[in-house]
């Protein structure tokens, strides 16, 4: 798709102020600082429209980016960030969830994880949950840059088999200086938007 107008069109901390415009959503998910927001720059050709923060839990509402009056990027808080309050977590989790679950817009889930790490807990939770309400999720490996091309092979079977992802298609690394990896999930993200 080619990005012209994106809009940051709402911010927001309940699920009363969500737009009802009915345009599709693709949703972003991954824990505090994994690049959710270097990814969605990324995506619409722009270097810091949605906030990067080399803090992490910085994004605490669900931001709603209109791209090109077709789709909705949707940001997602960061999950599992220790500096937070344990009531806080919940109360985001709670909100997470209610959006993941109730809304029609909604028809996929991006995961970002680290390609360096293992997924942890939480990322698999978050996983088997989205498969759980009926999406089959794209798995962003992100910070690509930072490992040996020899070893992205590797790291990316780590993920498939911790996830249990079903297919490796649906893993891809990406790099947010690089911007490798961007066609592809573009790519998808189209045959989202034409099913």
């Amino acid at each position: 798709m080619n990005v012209n107008n994106v809009n940051l069109e709402v911010v927001s901390g309940n699920t009363s102020q969500f737009p009802n415009t009915g345009l599709i959503e693709i949703a972003f998910a991954g824990k505090s600082n994994v690049g959710k927001s270097s990814l969605i720059n990324a995506l619409i050709n722009r270097k810091s429209y949605a906030r990067t923060s080399s803090q992490p839990g910085k994004t605490q509402t669900i931001n709603f980016y209109n791209i090109e009056d077709q789709l909705y990027f949707v940001d997602l808080p960061g999950y599992g960030y220790a500096k937070v309050s344990k009531k806080e977590r919940e109360r985001w989790g709670k909100f997470i969830e209610r959006y993941l679950n109730k809304r029609q817009q909604l028809k996929q889930v991006i995961l970002l994880v680290d390609i360096r790490h293992e997924p942890g807990n939480h990322d698999k939770m978050l996983y088997d949950w989205i498969v759980y309400n009926g999406f089959e999720p794209i798995v962003i490996a992100t910070k690509l840059d930072k490992i040996k091309r020899s070893q992205i092979d590797k790291h990316v079977s780590v993920i498939k088999k911790a996830l249990n992802v079903k297919d490796r298609n649906r893993i891809i690394p990406f790099s947010a200086s690089t911007k490798q990896g961007k066609e592809k999930i573009w790519e998808m993200i189209e045959e989202v938007i034409n099913k």
